[in-house]
């Protein structure tokens, strides 16, 4: 009978086997991989092997402490488990607080018109509210956001790769519609930064106080959860909270040092390309590349900085997952694969003319101090929740 130990923090009786070899093969091929991407861009800027291992980084926190959008919110609307959504908040704060003190290194004063360079302060626009609502809607139905899909991705998730094709379509049909929808909404729309209306110490305690209303709230609605049996230490989930730490330094760091935490961007430059392939991309999109946002640049395609960190965070999540025990192929239903899909397309659209999903909007909006990023939360939870009823009512019947 093999050994156990006692852990007093998580009061959990765990087997002390030790590894076996098999749960490094993903960190060794990880390492191997990244060997191989420094030396293919030696010659090129030092972010780019940075923004390989943000993603890496990025990619073992989502999935060692199951930081997903929809996940965490499923779990307060269906068990009112309310630890998730607070890990959010905690990310929100670290990088609020991160962000703030890169401000300073960049504008000495907020002063209008002017922005921090890169940040993610978009338009806001009722074409914002209705990219927020189309996302959350569509992550309801796939079963989790763009992130998340990557790392389950990582994971074995076979059904993602459906909700990229979905995607990328959804993209395409926003690249449509997205001249009509500048020239007539978002061209004269507001562009509000906290820091131009209060100064960074008012745009700090602006932040925390709503962060700190909104988590009063969930500590309110919060029920206790029951304790779950792991065996094997390697295999115990991490807190939330600690998700929601790493989550903001490493938001922190990839804006001071490369560009703000987004996985859109890329995915956009693989639509525009796939668009012009098949000759239905319009000839420009009116003022897109002047606005602010996890947005495509038109460049080759994977040798970017975006390109590099989603990549990263693929490998990371799959490295990870083989550590933990957690990889597995899974092969998808039908009807899982029409989920994907049709989730991937209102995923697509919505993060398309929102300018940014979960992470490039909301996570990198707030922690930028932009009202957009507040409204891409409330309207993304909006969305969300009727996704979650018109899902479950489909189920029943």
């Amino acid at each position: 009978m093999p050994p156990f130990f006692y852990d007093k923090k998580t009061k959990m009786k765990l087997k002390s086997n030790t590894l076996s070899v098999k749960n490094f093969f993903g960190i060794i091929l990880v390492l191997f991989i990244s060997v191989l991407i420094s030396d293919k861009v030696q010659n090129q800027s030092e972010v780019f092997y940075l923004s390989l291992w943000l993603g890496i980084s990025f990619g073992i926190v989502l999935q060692r402490s199951r930081f997903c959008f929809y996940c965490l919110s499923r779990d307060f609307i269906e068990k009112r488990n309310a630890k998730g959504l607070l890990g959010i908040i905690t990310s929100l704060v670290v990088g609020t607080l991160g962000y703030h003190i890169v401000f300073g290194a960049f504008l000495i004063e907020p002063i209008f018109p002017q922005l921090p360079p890169n940040a993610h302060i978009s338009p806001v626009s009722f074409v914002l509210i209705l990219g927020s609502f189309s996302f959350g809607f569509g992550m309801a139905i796939a079963g989790s956001c763009i992130s998340a899909q990557l790392f389950r991705l990582g994971e074995g998730l076979v059904s993602s790769l459906f909700a990229f094709v979905g995607i990328i379509i959804g993209f395409i049909l926003a690249f449509r519609i997205w001249n009509y929808f500048y020239l007539n909404i978002i061209y004269d729309a507001p562009v509000v930064w906290f820091p131009h209306h209060f100064g960074y110490t008012g745009s700090v305690v602006l932040q925390l106080t709503l962060m700190s209303v909104f988590a009063i709230l969930l500590f309110k609605f919060h029920k206790k959860q029951k304790k779950e049996e792991i065996s094997f230490w390697w295999k115990i989930k991490w807190p939330t909270y600690v998700g929601g730490i790493l989550v903001g330094i490493i938001g922190m760091v990839a804006f001071f040092r490369i560009t703000p935490l987004g996985v859109t961007a890329e995915i956009g430059n693989i639509s525009r390309n796939t668009a012009e392939y098949f000759n239905i991309m319009p000839l420009r999109l009116e003022g897109f590349d002047t606005l602010r946002g996890c947005i495509t640049v038109v460049k080759n395609v994977f040798w970017t900085n975006n390109g590099l960190f989603i990549f990263g965070l693929v490998l990371g999540s799959f490295a990870a997952a083989v550590f933990s025990e957690d990889f597995k192929i899974q092969i998808p239903s039908v009807h899982e694969v029409k989920n994907s899909f049709i989730g991937g397309l209102f995923m697509g659209f919505g993060s398309m003319i929102a300018l940014g999903c979960t992470v490039g909007n909301l996570l990198s909006g707030i922690m930028a101090a932009s009202l957009s990023g507040w409204i891409f939360l409330i309207f993304c939870a909006l969305g969300l929740y009727l996704g979650w009823i018109i899902k479950n009512k489909i189920r029943a019947n």
